[in-house]
């Protein structure tokens, strides 16, 4: 029976798709929000690929235009560059995004560190944000493996004034980093971290051919299943090695990684050099 107050079908307004998020251009001055690291601010710049906000206490952090990815007054919105803009900002940049600071002075270390898992981390956020940090005078060390990490805090000594901020691989609830995190946090440690199993995954797939990072079955060697699936040589340790080395290459810019890596890198640095 048909109902003439509902028409044929009672379901199909429920069974419509959503609308897409709107599309807005990323003019200078529009405030939005990172829906993902909740990170508010005004557009200061726009690349192909990026869009850099800053917040009213003048930080600046850079996002990838990725889809449905801000906030716009409440409303989830897809940022693009705007049509005929020039030429993109960043020789002007950093590769992080920020502005570069001219003939500064080399300055000593500050007592403050930030330490990551691994070689390949350390490489990351150094071609990444290797100029903030020596403005800064930060040091990053490499642990080689989160298993370390309580007898690196505790040979550490955090405190006021020596501050610890730990970058973990695969930092998900429920797992062994999970709980070691938990054990080293306090007011003087902050322990963030990543969803991907290495930090190979956080560097945009597409730049290296790809349409997307593997999936590696459980109980194989992620590395080396990740080569196999890219047609990569994964024989051996110096296979490995060069494998990392192309990754590392593709990346030029903040805009080749993905957002959940770029909001935790920046959030340490704030933890480290916060007054």
């Amino acid at each position: 029976m048909r109902s003439k107050d509902y028409g044929p079908d009672v379901l199909a307004e429920s069974r419509r798709r959503p609308a897409p998020p709107r599309v807005v251009d990323a003019e200078v001055d529009l405030v939005v929000e990172c829906s993902d690291t909740g990170f508010c601010g005004a557009v200061v710049a726009v690349e192909k690929d990026a869009v850099t906000l800053e917040d009213r206490f003048g930080k600046r952090r850079a996002f990838a235009l990725s889809p449905a990815g801000f906030l716009l007054d409440g409303e989830r919105v897809t940022l693009v560059r705007p049509a005929g803009a020039g030429r993109p900002i960043a020789a002007t940049r950093t590769a992080s995004g920020s502005v570069p600071v001219v003939g500064h002075a080399a300055r000593v270390a500050q007592a403050s560190r930030i330490y990551v898992e691994g070689r390949h981390d350390a490489e990351l956020v150094e071609k990444v944000w290797g100029h903030d940090l020596r403005v800064e005078g930060v040091v990053v060390e490499q642990l080689d493996g989160v298993d370390v990490l309580p007898d690196a805090v505790a040979a550490f000594r955090p405190g006021p004034g020596r501050r610890l901020g730990v970058l973990v691989d695969h930092l998900v609830a429920g797992t062994k980093e999970s709980r070691i995190a938990a054990a080293v946090r306090s007011p003087h440690v902050l322990v963030v971290g990543h969803p991907y199993v290495d930090v190979w995954q956080a560097v945009r797939p597409q730049l290296l051919g790809l349409d997307a990072w593997p999936d590696v079955p459980r109980g194989l060697p992620w590395k080396e299943g990740v080569c196999a699936a890219a047609g990569w040589p994964a024989a051996s340790p110096a296979d490995l090695a060069a494998a990392w080395r192309r990754i590392l290459a593709a990346v030029t810019t903040y805009a080749d990684l993905d957002p959940a890596l770029l909001g935790r890198v920046e959030e340490l640095i704030d933890f480290v050099t916060a007054p």
